[in-house]
């Protein structure tokens, strides 16, 4: 972990002194964890590509400004520019008055991971990790945005309470009202979320 928080770092500074394919690797290096985040947060394919770009752009707009003060943590900055373009879109969404029905379902855990697996273990894979993904989109916003920061943007508590500007001892509280509430559910729809 350290050493990537390094290269980030060197990355970062090679870019700012004019070397471009430092922010392609920077880029290649979170573009899973960032996209997943937006897509999970907005459940929409296409916006989810427009967010990915945007915010991007905006970490090359900042950094050519001098706006980023390094302090060791580059993807939890990626994800909070990630994370305010999201609000800023259901902002306007709200202020435009249109509701997207769009639940288009994307396989987003289809990844090369997998493709050993035989057929039946895709499928039940596939299945579990739908099924969490819509339990996880059941749960109170403040619950869900922890578990989203936390399992899929892999952010730290304090990086966590820092983002949506609550207490550790909140960020943690959320947590685990999540996990009780997410059992509840596991309970109450009997499911069973084991890969044999």
């Amino acid at each position: 972990m350290k050493k990537s928080i390094e290269n980030d770092h060197n990355l970062v500074q090679a870019y700012v002194k004019g070397d471009q394919s430092a922010i392609e690797t920077l880029i290649n290096r979170h573009r899973s964890k960032v996209f997943t985040y937006i897509l999970l947060t907005i459940k929409n394919h296409q916006l989810a590509d427009d967010l990915f770009q945007e915010t991007f752009i905006k970490v090359i707009q900042s950094l050519r400004g001098g706006k980023y003060r390094d302090n060791g943590r580059f993807l939890s900055w990626v994800i909070r520019i990630a994370h305010n373009l999201i609000i800023d879109h259901f902002r306007k969404e709200k202020q435009m008055n249109s509701v997207s029905n769009d639940d288009t379902e994307v396989d987003l855990f289809n990844s090369k991971k997998l493709s050993d697996d035989n057929i039946e273990e895709i499928i039940v894979n596939s299945q579990i990790k739908s099924e969490i993904r819509s339990l996880i989109n059941e749960l109170p916003d403040d619950q869900r945005e922890v578990v989203l920061l936390r399992h899929y943007g892999e952010l730290s508590f304090k990086e966590i309470a820092d983002q949506t500007d609550v207490s550790i001892n909140t960020a943690l509280g959320r947590m685990r009202y999540a996990l009780i509430n997410l059992r509840k559910l596991i309970k109450e729809k009997d499911l069973s979320l084991t890969v044999y």
